[in-house]
């Protein structure tokens, strides 16, 4: 954390649609200052989590603050004072790169004697200074996130929530949003982001894992790993790697595809290749690589749902 004290404080926060339970009791504290990631695969529960903490939600029960704000009782002051950017990017399409900065600076309630100054540094944040007059539904999607991510901070905010906020753009696009986020977690800004791309777990200095609405695991990246992968993980190279996946799930092996290769948990790495390769050359599929790789944040998750 780079500042002492709690930006976000929940304990027991329950969300319920009906006998449905979207998020399940959690509890988290999140310092200023902090990029906290909140990470699980679509449906877990992230977003109910990030409406409750923005005030565009009412929780079903437990208690928490944002900003030392009352999540239950006080959500417009919260929302004034923290920035909000959803995976949808929160533009309006058919207005221009300027309207868009005008509409959200009002709607924030930036003073009007700050508007010029605060459109100019969007516009330069974002890298749309000769395209103002742009319609913004013509943009590509990396200018359009970046563009969000001004809006959503016009007002300065101490605490900034993104939901999913790198989805459905290119890989380049991504990494330089996360140096974004850098730069204004390094000024004291609490980012709090939700995310479905293990790869990007390592960005951020704690996490949590949520999984069915409750949180399976919590620590920085490496405490994670440590803690969690006793096992070694081995990355798997072979001939029709979907029949492989199957023999070798079949035959009890704890296995998973990532990518375009298989990765296999294994307790001894010596005995684990030896196995892999006789199990799979018995059904006559070739190993093409196999090698010990250093644990993902990916495997941790798979691991963890096995049990949870």
């Amino acid at each position: 954390m780079n500042q002492i004290g709690s930006a976000v404080k929940i304990e027991g926060l329950t969300r319920r649609f009906g006998d449905f339970v979207a998020v399940n009791g959690i509890s988290l504290h999140i310092g200023k200052g902090e990029i906290f990631g909140f990470l699980g695969p679509n449906g877990a529960g992230k977003s109910t989590t990030i409406k409750m903490l923005c005030g565009l939600l009412l929780p079903s029960g437990g208690q928490g603050s944002v900003g030392g704000h009352d999540i239950m009782t006080e959500s417009e002051e919260i929302k004034k004072n923290i920035g909000y950017m959803s995976q949808k990017f929160s533009l309006y399409d058919d207005l221009t790169v300027k309207e868009n900065i005008r509409f959200f600076s009002g709607m924030y309630g930036v003073l009007k004697e700050k508007r010029k100054e605060r459109m100019d540094w969007a516009l330069e944040m974002a890298g749309l200074e000769a395209r103002g007059n742009v319609i913004v539904g013509t943009l590509p999607g990396g200018f359009k996130q970046r563009l969000a991510l001004g809006c959503a901070i016009l007002h300065e905010p101490h605490i900034l929530f993104l939901d999913e906020p790198t989805s459905g753009v290119d890989p380049l696009s991504r990494r330089n949003f996360w140096s974004l986020i850098y730069e204004m977690a390094g000024s004291g800004t609490t980012v709090f982001v939700t995310t479905h791309y293990m790869d990007e777990a390592d960005y951020c200095n704690r996490l949590a894992l949520i999984y069915r609405g409750k949180i399976i695991a919590e620590g920085t990246p490496m405490d994670l790993r440590e803690r969690y992968m006793r096992s070694h993980v081995l990355e798997l190279e072979a001939e029709r790697m979907m029949e492989a996946l199957d023999v070798l799930d079949r035959r009890g092996m704890d296995v998973a595809i990532f990518g375009s290769r298989l990765h296999v948990t294994v307790e001894d790495v010596a005995r684990g290749i030896s196995d892999v390769r006789r199990i799979l050359e018995s059904s006559d599929i070739q190993v093409t690589g196999i090698k010990e790789i250093a644990p993902s944040l990916e495997d941790v998750f798979v691991t963890l749902i096995e049990v949870a």
